[in-house]
């Protein structure tokens, strides 16, 4: 089963979901992520945040959802509200589901403060992330209606 994991940028929040959700993953599972608008280079402080949580960051870069080396079966974006971000709309016959977490390239302030804000949505995505994994996965990937229930319910956790 192939996740993309979709936001405008993809710098910093789908970078950490797709690199999170393939340290994870068990076999048959394989995210890629992709922007709407890539900003063409992964948010270092993206990368040093996965270095230090033992995550590898090899071969992650920003890309676009137009070359997608792969059709994915669930797509899940990840784009936040606060700074009144629109949120792509991946057309195509996939199941769906919205996993918001603010930008935080959007930080401001201390470098404590801006390190903050990337743990801080690095958390959230990692917590669903487990959320997901420790659904009974073989059971429910082939219905569409219960994935998506839980895809939705698990995007609604803080």
């Amino acid at each position: 089963m192939n996740v993309l994991i979709l936001c405008t940028g993809n710098s910093c929040r789908s970078i950490l979901g797709e690199a999170t959700f393939n340290h994870l993953a068990p076999v048959g599972w394989h995210a890629i992520s992709a922007g709407s608008k890539p900003a063409g280079k992964v948010h270092h402080r993206s990368l040093a945040l996965l270095e230090r949580e033992g995550i590898s960051t090899k071969g992650y870069h920003s890309k676009s959802w137009d070359n997608l080396p792969v059709t994915p079966d669930i797509v899940i974006t990840v784009c936040g509200s606060a700074a009144g971000e629109t949120c792509p709309a991946y057309l195509g016959p996939v199941l769906r589901a919205h996993w918001g977490v603010e930008d935080p390239a959007h930080a401001t302030g201390t470098n404590e403060e801006i390190d903050a804000a990337f743990m801080a949505a690095y958390r959230i995505l990692r917590k669903r992330i487990e959320m997901f994994f420790a659904l009974p996965l073989e059971e429910i990937k082939h219905d569409r209606a219960r994935m998506k229930a839980e895809l939705d319910r698990i995007g609604e956790v803080v």
